[in-house]
């Protein structure tokens, strides 16, 4: 993947994130993408499922391995609004991902803070990719709610 492809699924993970702000959910979105097929579209609905697992790559990464019939996701990359927390780093790890593509940094429960090794060790990470808008989006959802 090139830096034009990252650019335009990470406007496809935001497209997820405002799907997830419009339902009162905290607007993350994820995209997982294999050889140029969008598998999986997601965004969080811990909210609607009253599951705190159910954070946009727990979904993404569910729906992928259903699309492909397999539970790696080696060929893959994810798109995800927000960096991955501990739990979905972990399940990250245990899909194999061969990318992982975020925009804004989690500086309080992102992965890299808890357990920066938590990726599998073959896993390419792209951080940064469209940060400002990733970063506005949820900033503007937890003012409007205070």
């Amino acid at each position: 993947m090139n830096q034009k492809d990252d650019l335009f699924y990470m406007k496809q993970a935001l497209l997820e994130a405002r799907r997830a702000a419009d339902c009162g959910e905290v607007p993350v979105g994820a995209v997982v993408v294999c050889r140029g097929v969008v598998l999986a579209r997601a965004h969080n609905l811990t909210e609607a499922l009253n599951d705190v697992t159910a954070h946009a790559e727990m979904q993404a990464i569910t729906a992928a391995a259903n699309a492909l019939g397999a539970k790696y996701l080696t060929d893959c990359t994810l798109y995800v609004t927000v960096e991955p927390c501990v739990m979905c780093a972990g399940a990250i790890a245990w899909a194999q991902t061969g990318r992982l593509v975020f925009g804004a940094a989690d500086e309080k429960r992102g992965y890299r803070k808890y357990a920066p090794d938590a990726l599998h060790p073959k896993t390419e990470v792209v951080d940064g990719v469209m940060a400002e808008e990733c970063a506005a989006l949820v900033k503007d959802f937890f003012r409007k709610r205070r």
